[in-house]
């Protein structure tokens, strides 16, 4: 009969530290920037502008006239959607006139001038979307099957390779994010949108932002850490 790791079983193990360090990494990164983004979202802009006024005149003043900017429901699910040309801003950034949502509009516009640009770690991930979709959806079922079935050899390593692609997708994000969050703090500089103060205060929750990114990578690392310590090897029982 065959075990897997280091004797220990598949629902109950030590490597379940890794899960925690996981979910507290995410839940402490997510609780960090719904803090900096109230904060910030309570100090109104010397200009005036809304998160798409100050979006759209991000994009003329990069040259860009064919992003649409569209309003989405929700609470920062602010996004740019590279295929169809659209920038899409949350209900707390869409209308809003403080330097929170003016800085996270500036960080969207942030990867619509990278997407003019071709910036290559952009494309990389764009690449990555459906291997990394199929990879998070069917690596864990894969394995449990592989699991049930004794399949060691065959389909759990199929498994461990598809969630490494959705590793690698999360790994190729963050530089992809950080630029755009440079992006973002000198346009605002260039164009006049903030002043000084406001930029700093901008940096604040952008920094703050980046910080789910690098949470997300960590916690993806950390699950394929144990998919490789859980199966990396087969042992007789």
């Amino acid at each position: 009969m065959y075990g897997y790791g280091y004797g220990y079983g598949m629902f109950y193990d030590p490597t379940y530290i890794l899960v925690i360090i996981g979910v507290v990494l995410t839940l402490a990164a997510s609780a960090k920037v719904n803090r900096t983004f109230a904060k910030y979202s309570k100090v109104r802009s010397m200009s005036g502008m809304t998160g798409a006024e100050a979006a759209q005149r991000i994009l003329r003043s990069a040259g860009i006239y064919d992003v649409r900017i569209e309003r989405i429901s929700g609470n920062l699910t602010d996004h740019y959607d590279p295929k169809n040309k659209v920038l899409r801003l949350s209900d707390s950034v869409y209308h809003v006139t403080s330097v929170a949502a003016i800085g996270v509009a500036a960080h969207e516009c942030g990867h619509a001038i990278q997407d003019q640009q071709n910036y290559a770690p952009l494309r990389i991930r764009a690449s990555l979307v459906p291997v990394a979709n199929i990879g998070s959806m069917l690596s864990w079922p894969i394995i449990i099957l592989g699991v049930f079935l004794g399949a060691f050899d065959t389909l759990v390593p199929i498994g461990i390779i598809l969630f490494s692609a959705a590793v690698a997708f999360q790994l190729v994000t963050l530089p992809v994010e950080f630029n755009a969050s440079r992006r973002a703090v000198t346009v605002l500089d260039t164009t006049g949108v903030l002043g000084t103060e406001e930029i700093r205060y901008t940096k604040k929750v952008l920094s703050a932002a980046a910080l789910t990114y690098v949470a997300s990578a960590a916690t993806a690392i950390l699950q394929l850490l144990r998919l490789v310590i859980l199966f990396g090897g087969k042992n007789r029982d």
